[in-house]
């Protein structure tokens, strides 16, 4: 299999899919955690403890999450940690790899503007270049030219169709990435002054909307090239990655305005849209939340098990829409809450995320998602937890 974007002539995802079960920390039995400033400073910790690379699925997250727990918890060494990655990483970025999608880019942007760092400012112009040369799916860069689909997990019926498709996958976009680019262009556009990348970073979202979302407002997790419409309906993680990733390149357009107003007012009517987006998630997500704070794995299946990296992902992106004014504060408020509550208590002794699912990967069979391992401690749940805990909604 050649040509998979992530940098690697071979590639085979079922053995990849299995090393990382191997090699991936297991979260322990839930326990008792009072609502502190202490019990942030540990899951921040916790966070700092996994194994990053350079770069991967959840670092995104991850690297936003520990800039967030710096300034809500009055300790830079977090920050410090994110900063001194990201500089030593702009030493030896070159050549540059088609995984380098998933690089925390606004994080990174927004440390480098913190920190007056012109040669990661640098580094990251020429990595949006790179970027900007992939090929596109209705005008969205390809996440993969071969898409990771998976064996489905739980051995669950497949068609014909679905078995000529894990044969030979086609290119394919993925909601994961909708915060990964659209956020990253918007930031470097802001702080460079480059109106270009403020338009891709608003193009980029506005086609993840086209091709994945629902008429209810949910996302769905995948497009293929040649194949209509799209797979993976009504993950909960995946409503995440798509609620964070619209919200900040709203915020980024709103910060562009203030520094540059009455400037690039063409984007007002697609800020104005990704608002919609956004609000028609969240209202939708919330409709679904369970009494207990949780979502189903999958959303709009009642009884499809637990995944607590949705309510930490909720929570955190229900209040930020409501700081930016977008939604229904009185429905999104009160579900942001229940589910910080339904974070807290997910927590286990070393303050570790349980019921985290392990990498979906990507399957064409909507039962693969109710299968995938869950217990693990990864970025995408240690991540969302933390800003769930520091976010500006709960500011202590």
């Amino acid at each position: 299999m050649t040509g998979v974007a992530w940098g690697a002539d071979e590639y085979a995802a079922e053995s990849h899919a299995e090393d990382a079960l191997r090699n991936t920390r297991r979260a322990g039995p839930r326990a008792d955690q009072a609502d502190t400033p202490e019990l942030a400073r540990r899951v921040a910790d916790a966070l700092l403890n996994l194994q990053f690379k350079t770069w991967d699925f959840g670092d995104s997250v991850a690297f936003e999450a520990l800039m967030a727990a710096s300034e809500d918890l009055g300790d830079d060494r977090w920050e410090r940690f994110a900063h001194g990655w990201a500089r030593a990483w702009a030493t030896r970025a070159k050549p540059f790899a088609r995984l380098d999608c998933t690089v925390p880019g606004r994080a990174l942007v927004r440390l480098a503007e913190r920190h007056a760092d012109a040669q990661l400012l640098d580094t990251l112009r020429e990595l949006a270049e790179y970027l900007r040369t992939r090929r596109t799916l209705a005008g969205v860069y390809v996440t993969w030219d071969t898409s990771p689909l998976l064996e489905p997990y739980g051995d669950p019926p497949t068609t014909a169709r679905d078995r000529a498709l894990l044969d030979d996958p086609p290119a394919g976009v993925f909601v994961d990435c909708l915060h990964f680019d659209p956020p990253f262009f918007a930031a470097l556009g802001r702080v460079t002054g480059d109106a270009t990348l403020l338009w891709d970073g608003v193009a980029q979202a506005e086609g993840y909307v086209r091709l994945l979302q629902r008429d209810d407002g949910l996302f769905d997790h995948f497009a293929l090239q040649g194949e209509p419409g799209s797979f993976g309906p009504g993950w909960g993680r995946g409503q995440g990655w798509a609620a964070l990733g619209l919200l900040e390149v709203v915020a980024e357009l709103r910060a562009h305005r203030i520094v540059a107003p009455g400037t690039l007012s063409d984007l007002d009517a697609g800020e104005q849209r990704l608002v919609a987006s956004a609000a028609r998630l969240l209202h939708r997500m919330a409709a679904l939340q369970r009494n207990d704070g949780h979502w189903d794995v999958l959303v709009d299946r009642p009884g499809t098990g637990d995944e607590a990296s949705t309510a930490a992902f909720m929570a955190y992106a229900m209040s930020e829409a409501v700081a930016l004014g977008i939604g229904d504060a009185e429905v999104l408020r009160p579900a942001s809450r229940r589910a910080r509550d339904a974070v807290l208590c997910s927590l286990d002794a070393d303050a570790q995320l349980r019921d985290v699912s392990a990498a979906v990967y990507a399957s064409t069979v909507a039962d693969h998602y109710l299968a995938v391992p869950r217990g693990y401690v990864v970025p995408w749940g240690q991540g969302p937890a933390l800003l769930a805990l520091v976010s500006r909604e709960y500011a202590r």
